[in-house]
This record gives structure tokens, C-alpha cells and sequence, in this order.
């Protein structure tokens, strides 16, 4: 998402360098480019004018600094801009003072409720040690209850569900379920139809009214663009919720819901999902969004993720393990498998800042690490630790057990091999700088 807005903006940004200072006329077509790209990205129009004039009249109104240039001065205002577009801050779903906290999901069908469900139940449970009870509230269409309780069997949370086609019922009876288990969420997925009617409108209340939720999300499919934000007003209109969910985003997006939905609705953007895995969930970051549009990465996101696939310990006795040159095929196998677990590859390449411009995304191939854990997975336990013993036909054996060639395994070997010797000299080169401050640090002809 957003690709072509960050390259079209980026475009805009152009004209400015080499400026020596910022003048109406110099940033006349800047604006008007920047306008350009938001509707482009179907960005809501009054949004986009409204930006836009808020862009020109801080940018004019603006002493330039003299450490600073024009342009990276008017990339600062388009950021700052972007980020209150988005929201400002990071927005918290809402926590009970006594429990259980009650948290009400509502949208339209297929904009993928009942999977946010199970996301959401999973990110409460890892993230901050809650205990969630699912409700199945969605008692129309055919096998959601069961899709609900194979995405919670798969997490290890509870779900409650009744035979009968009473969703207020399953809501309410939910509540007092968690209450005598000692449960301290409950997360109701409520029906939704293909458009915005008077039933669903009304049963969604009705359960509202019902159990008195301490938080309201809706979720909307972000591939809808501006469907997807008026869709959003009529149902805050009806039910006030408190926060909203962008589903898809890693699909054929252009992103103007999201640029769009908090100035129309003036409701806070609280996750986005980036695909069916139930770990695809991230609370939105405002800033954090608009420094990936401008191209400056989200290098906090990045590390967020990492440390949870990679802790001191492990990387202490992998150092050792580089240091001896005991390094093998094991260990390089065991570092993918984390990479992997870090999410979509294209997706992590866009927080680095300048690698969405140094590589083009679209062509990395989230597949790309296969061939490489079959060819390992081909090996015996002796081989992997110790590809030496990788004679010729023993590369023919793995090649037609992994379904690759012997080009393919000399290739990987060979870039194995370098690799390890990168690594060994990096550690090194940060054994002699320790070395060498602490020369500095000796009292010498002091």
C-alpha cells in the first residue's frame, strides 16, 4: 500500500532541491503535484484540498532555517500534515475498570470481521496478558460460528455460541460467561450484510444497548477506497463507535481510505491488517505511517518486530558460535525461519529507510527463501553441520530430493561460504574496536 503515493510524492519533492529558499512560486507546482497524487490514491477531495492548503499556508508562513534546507523544510510540514491526517497519536482500545472489557466488532460483509476477531483475541493474549472469551454473534451467515472456532482453536481462546439465531442473546450470555470464568475480555463478531440496511443497523445497536460495550470497532475493507469511508460515516452515525480497522491493506490499495477516514468520520484508526495469518495485526502509528509514505522507513517497527523473533541470548550464543567458525547450515536455516516469522518480506524492506526506493518491491518474491529451506531440509543432520562433506554426488542426491539443480546448490554454498567469512570479519573488526577504545581510554602521555 501506498507505493505509488510515496513515488509520486517523492516526484513532487524534486523540484524543490536546489532551491535556495521557498517562494509562492517555486512551491505552486510542488502543491499541486502533492494534490495530485492524493487524488490519484482516491483520497477523499475535500481532504486532499484541505491538506493541501494547510501545506502551502505553513510552508509560506515558515522561516526557513539556515541548517536547513527548502526541501527537506517542506518535508518536515507534508510529514507533520500527513500525521495529523492519520490521527496524530496512537490511539488504545479501551480497558474496563472491573472486568470483563467488552469489546464490539461491527462492519460489512467480507470486510473481514471474523478474522480481526481472532487477530485481535491473539494480539490482547500475547501482547497484554489478556484473557479473551470470542462471542459468536454472527449467527447468519453460513459456517461463521465454525470459522470463529477454528481461528480460536488455533490460539487457545474459548468461544461461546448458541444453536438458536439470537445474537443479543449470545452477546449477552457471553458477558456473564467471562464473568464466572475470571475472564477479562470478551470480543463480540456481530453480522454484517453486503450493504448498510435497517436490520443490521438495528440488531447492532440492539446488542449495544444489550451489554454496554467499553469499546466499538468497525472494520473496513481498505481496498473500497471511498465506499469504504462513507460506509464508515453511516455507520458511525448509528452506533458511534470508537475506533476504526483497515482490513487488506496489502492488497491493490491506493491508501486513500486510510488518508481519508479520521477527517471525515473524526474516529481514530486503531489496526490495520495486512493478510489472512492471524499474527498479520498491527496497532496503527500514525507517524510512523507517514514516515513510510515520505520513504523514511519505520525503523521502530522493524526492530518491534525482531525482537520478538530474537533474543539476547540467542544472539550471544550465536556470535560464539560465528566467533569458532561453528557456524552452519543448522544456524543459517534457524535465522530465515525468524526472518520469515517477521511478516511479509516486501513489507519489512519499506521500514528500512531508502530500501523502498533502492529496490523495487513488487519484485520480491515472499517464496523466495523456499528453494534454499528445501535444499537444506534434503540434507542429513551430518551435512548440515558440515557442508564440507558436500561432494558431487551427494549435491546430486539433494538436488533431486529438494526439487532444485546442482547449479543452485553450488550457487547457495557458495554464498553460504560468504556469508561466513563476512561475519567472522564484522566480528572482528567490532572485537578491534573495543580494542581500540580501550587504547583511547588508557592514560598515555597524560
Amino acid at each position: 500500500m501506498f507505493e505509488d503515493l510515496s513515488s509520486k510524492l517523492d516526484k513532487a519533492f524534486q523540484s524543490l532541491k536546489g532551491e535556495a529558499r521557498i517562494t509562492e512560486v517555486n512551491i505552486a507546482e510542488t502543491v499541486r503535484e502533492i494534490r495530485r497524487a492524493l487524488l490519484d490514491a482516491d483520497v477523499n477531495y475535500e481532504v486532499a484540498r484541505q491538506f493541501t492548503n494547510d501545506v502551502k499556508e505553513q510552508v509560506l508562513g515558515s522561516d526557513v532555517l539556515t541548517s536547513v534546507n527548502p526541501g527537506q523544510q517542506f518535508t518536515k510540514i507534508v510529514h507533520d500534515n500527513l500525521v495529523e491526517t492519520f490521527g496524530g497519536e496512537k490511539a488504545d482500545i479501551a480497558q474496563a475498570q472491573t472486568p470483563p472489557t467488552v469489546i464490539l466488532i461491527a462492519g460489512l460483509q467480507g470486510s473481514g470481521k471474523t478474522t480481526f476477531t481472532g487477530k485481535l483475541a491473539r494480539h490482547l493474549k500475547q501482547e497484554h496478558k489478556r484473557n479473551p472469551l470470542l462471542a459468536a454473534a454472527d449467527v447468519y451467515r453460513p459456517a461463521a460460528v465454525d470459522q470463529l472456532k477454528t481461528l480460536a482453536s488455533s490460539i487457545d481462546v474459548p468461544v461461546y455460541s448458541i444453536e438458536q439465531k439470537d445474537a443479543v442473546r449470545v452477546a449477552k450470555e457471553a458477558v456473564s460467561m467471562a464473568k464466572s470464568l475470571a475472564l477479562d475480555t470478551v470480543i463480540i463478531d456481530t453480522a454484517g450484510r453486503l450493504h448498510v440496511d435497517e436490520e443490521m443497523m438495528n440488531e447492532v445497536a440492539e446488542i449495544k444497548e444489550a451489554v454496554n460495550p467499553h469499546e466499538i470497532l468497525f472494520v473496513v475493507d481498505s481496498m473500497t477506497g471511498q465506499d469504504a469511508v462513507n460506509t464508515a460515516k453511516e455507520f458511525n452515525e448509528r452506533i458511534d463507535y470508537d475506533g476504526v480497522v483497515l482490513t487488506k491493506l496489502d492488497g491493490d490499495t491506493r491508501g486513500g481510505a486510510a488518508l481519508s477516514i479520521k477527517t471525515v468520520v473524526n474516529k481514530p484508526i486503531k489496526f490495520v491488517s495486512t493478510g489472512e495469518k492471524l499474527d498479520a495485526l498491527s496497532p496503527f502509528y500514525p507517524d510512523r505511517m507517514a514516515q513510510r509514505i515520505l520513504g523514511m522507513g519505520d525503523v521502530v517497527s522493524f526492530v518491534e518486530k525482531a525482537q520478538k523473533e530474537f533474543d539476547e541470548k540467542e544472539a550471544e550464543k550465536l556470535q560464539k558460535k560465528i566467533k569458532s567458525d561453528k557456524f552452519d547450515l543448522n544456524d543459517f536455516l534457524e535465522q530465515i525461519q525468524k526472518i520469515k516469522k517477521m511478516g511479509d518480506f516486501g513489507d519489512l524492506v519499506n521500514m528500512i529507510p531508502g530500501a523502498s526506493k533502492a529496490l523495487d518491491t513488487a519484485d520480491i518474491d515472499d517464496d523466495a527463501f523456499k528453494p534454499i529451506e528445501a535444499i537444506i531440509l534434503s540434507m542429513t543432520p551430518e551435512e548440515r553441520q558440515n557442508p564440507e562433506l558436500l561432494n558431487g554426488s551427494r549435491r546430486r542426491r539433494i538436488a533431486k530430493g529438494s526439487g532444485t539443480t546442482v547449479r543452485e546448490i553450488n550457487q547457495l554454498m557458495k554464498q553460504f561460504d560468504q556469508m561466513k567469512k563476512m561475519m567472522k570479519t564484522m566480528s572482528k573488526m567490532s572485537k578491534a574496536g573495543r580494542a581500540l577504545q580501550g587504547l583511547k581510554n588508557l592514560p598515555i602521555g597524560r
